[in-house]
C-alpha cells in the first residue's frame, strides 16, 4: 500500500519543566521605566536641530537602535519637523548620520540609568535554583551591551547568555531571531519550554515568532514608561490608569500573561509548567 503523507503524521508533546527564560534589558531586567535609550535618542535628536518628546521616542521602543531611529524619522510630527529644518525627508543617510551621534551618548550614560529593578536579582537566583537557564537579548548594539553587562553583573544581575540586536546577520526584533540564539547557545531542546519577558510590542512579537510562552511587563517598562518615583507619586486610579493601557497594549500583541514587574514573574512561570504537564504549547 503506497504511503501518504498522513501516514507520517504523529502528535508530539512535551510535558516537561521550563528550560528557559529570555529577558530582555532595559525596562524588563535594568533601567525602571525604560530611560536610557529613550533620553539619549531625544540628545542625539536635538544635536540636528530637531525636538522629539519622550512620548514620541518610545513609540517604536523594542527595535534596533538604527530600525528604533529610522521609524522616529517616519512618525508624522517628527517627519514634518524634519522636513520644516531640512526642506526634505529623513534620508538612510540622515539615519546613518544620527545612530553615528547616537552611539557614543549610549556608551557613556547607559550605566547612568540602568540599575537593576527590584526583584531582578532574587528572580534569577530563583531560577538558578530551579536549573532553568537564563538567556537575554536587547535592540542595544554590541558596544552598548558591552558597557552593559558588567555595569549590570556587578550590581547582581547576570545572565547566561546575551544577544545584542548587530549580533546576527538577518537583524532584530520583531523577528524570532535572537531569541532562538539564545536558544542554540544555552542548549534547550523544546522550544515551548522557553518564555520570553519583555516590555515592548516588538519583543512579545519576538518571542511569539520563537514559539514561545511571553509574559509582558507593564509598570516597570516602555508603556507606562515612568520612573519609580513618579509611579509612586501617582494617586490609585491615575495608576491603574496607565497600569490597564500598558496591560491592554501588550496583550493585544499577543502576550500569554501580562505582570508589573519582573517580581511578579516566579508565579506565572510556575503557571506555565502547569500548562506544560497537560501537554499545552504556547
Amino acid at each position: 500500500m503506497p504511503h501518504t503523507p498522513d501516514a507520517y503524521r504523529y502528535t508530539r508533546q512535551y510535558h516537561g519543566p521550563l528550560q528557559a527564560v529570555i529577558f530582555d534589558w532595559a525596562g524588563t531586567l535594568v533601567d525602571f521605566g525604560s530611560f536610557a535609550p529613550t533620553q539619549v535618542l531625544i540628545d542625539a535628536f536635538a544635536g540636528f536641530g530637531i525636538d522629539i518628546t519622550l512620548a514620541e521616542a518610545r513609540v517604536p521602543m523594542g527595535l534596533a537602535k538604527w530600525d528604533h531611529i529610522h521609524a522616529l524619522g517616519r512618525l508624522t510630527a517628527v517627519e514634518a519637523r524634519w522636513r520644516t529644518r531640512f526642506g526634505r525627508g529623513m534620508s538612510r543617510e540622515d539615519v546613518d548620520a544620527l545612530y553615528a551621534a547616537f552611539m557614543p551618548l549610549q556608551i557613556e550614560r547607559v550605566g547612568e540609568y540602568s540599575d537593576p529593578i527590584p526583584g531582578a536579582q532574587a528572580v534569577l537566583d530563583g531560577l538558578r535554583e530551579r536549573h532553568i537557564r537564563i538567556g537575554s537579548c536587547s535592540g542595544y548594539p554590541r558596544v552598548v551591551m558591552d558597557r552593559l553587562l558588567p555595569h549590570a553583573a556587578a550590581q547582581g544581575v547576570h545572565v547566561d547568555h546575551a544577544v545584542a540586536a548587530d549580533d546576527l546577520r538577518p537583524g532584530g526584533r520583531p523577528g524570532p531571531w535572537m531569541a532562538l540564539a539564545n536558544v542554540i547557545e544555552l542548549g534547550v531542546t523544546e522550544l515551548a519550554a522557553c518564555v520570553k519577558v519583555d516590555d515592548t510590542v516588538p519583543g512579545i512579537a519576538e518571542g511569539l515568532s520563537a514559539g514561545m510562552w511571553t509574559v509582558g511587563l507593564s509598570l516597570s517598562g516602555n508603556e507606562v514608561g515612568l520612573t519609580r518615583a513618579e509611579l509612586a507619586a501617582l494617586d490609585t486610579d491615575d495608576r491603574e490608569r496607565r497600569r490597564l493601557f500598558a496591560v491592554d497594549r501588550l496583550s493585544r500583541a499577543g502576550a500569554h500573561y501580562v505582570i508589573d514587574s519582573i517580581a511578579d514573574l516566579p508565579v506565572i512561570l510556575d503557571a506555565i509548567e502547569v500548562r506544560l504537564a497537560r501537554g499545552e504549547r504556547p
